[in-house]
């Protein structure tokens, strides 16, 4: 079925969001900052209705309050939330409505959600992000998306608030094959990092000198510059829990599984992160990961 042309303007968006976690809080922020935020929901309420305090629009108590919507903006655990809210939605949104998901899933997963939509006639475009927490409060995330040309480019408004690049990488499922593929990258360095930091650690150099030296050559990356000083100094305040890190890694491991591909890196990750988790660290940065580096795991 195709998705019936929208028929606000893109100046006049009317945005919801829902998931006020630590990247969603920020996001939706942002879009409050250029007056597209009309309502906000979360899975606790209170939060919902704190966050709406603050930025002066709706909390939603129910999928009701979104009807209004022309789009809105999914940033959620895991694939069971992003189906049980998009079931939630589809009898309330009107035809030519848009639903965005940021969350973290598998590609299948964003097919489904399409497919649940289209029968309604809502657009849908699978968003991921990178860029981190650091990203989401600055408005400078990365955000690759899957799903029809002219849908993005009616959204395009409201993920410009809180974007750096907003990449349009294929049909649906896209963007969360593009994140996939972007989880593998970001753990194969926090393995690399992890291991070289702790070793020079137990070679007794000097983390105020090394850090800058590293960070002026070849080694240097998002991870080193954002994390390598807190976690020399144990602190591992998140940032991007490990928890969640190991939910995508489940995903990226499938991913390269179905396609066929080698990934040794992204198994040994997943093993770390399997562990940092059993022993307490889930809610810990992923830069916990030195923990396991120190102790010789």
């Amino acid at each position: 079925m195709t998705t019936p042309a929208p028929s606000h303007t893109h100046s006049h968006l009317r945005c919801g969001f829902i998931g006020l976690g630590a990247m969603g809080a920020p996001m939706a922020g942002h879009l409050a900052a250029k007056d597209l935020l009309t309502v906000v929901g979360n899975r606790t309420l209170a939060k919902a209705e704190a966050l709406a305090a603050a930025l002066k629009v709706k909390a939603a108590p129910a999928p009701a309050d979104f009807a209004d919507c022309d789009v809105v903006m999914l940033c959620v655990s895991g694939d069971t939330d992003v189906l049980d809210n998009v079931r939630a939605l589809a009898p309330v949104l009107k035809p030519g409505g848009i639903v965005v998901d940021h969350s973290t899933v598998a590609r299948d997963t964003a097919i489904s959600a399409a497919a649940i939509l289209a029968e309604r006639g809502i657009g849908f475009i699978d968003a991921p992000v990178s860029g981190g927490v650091e990203g989401a409060r600055n408005g400078r995330l990365s955000i690759m998306c899957g799903g029809e040309a002219a849908l993005l480019e009616t959204v395009r408004p409201a993920l410009e608030c809180y974007a750096a690049r907003i990449s349009l990488m294929g049909v649906t499922g896209a963007g969360q094959a593009t994140k996939a593929v972007n989880q593998v990258m970001v753990a194969g360095i926090n393995e690399a990092v992890c291991e070289a930091l702790a070793l020079g650690a137990k070679l007794g150099l000097d983390a105020d000198t090394l850090l800058p030296t590293l960070g002026s050559g070849a080694a240097a990356n998002w991870f080193l510059d954002k994390r390598g000083a807190t976690m020399l100094r144990g602190e591992f305040v998140p940032g991007f829990k490990c928890a969640h890190m190991l939910k995508d890694l489940h995903i990226a491991s499938a991913t390269a599984t179905s396609a066929g591909v080698a990934h040794p890196a992204t198994m040994q990750a997943l093993a770390d992160y399997n562990t940092l988790v059993e022993e307490g660290f889930g809610d810990a940065d992923t830069s916990a990961l030195i923990a396991l580096k120190l102790s010789g795991d």
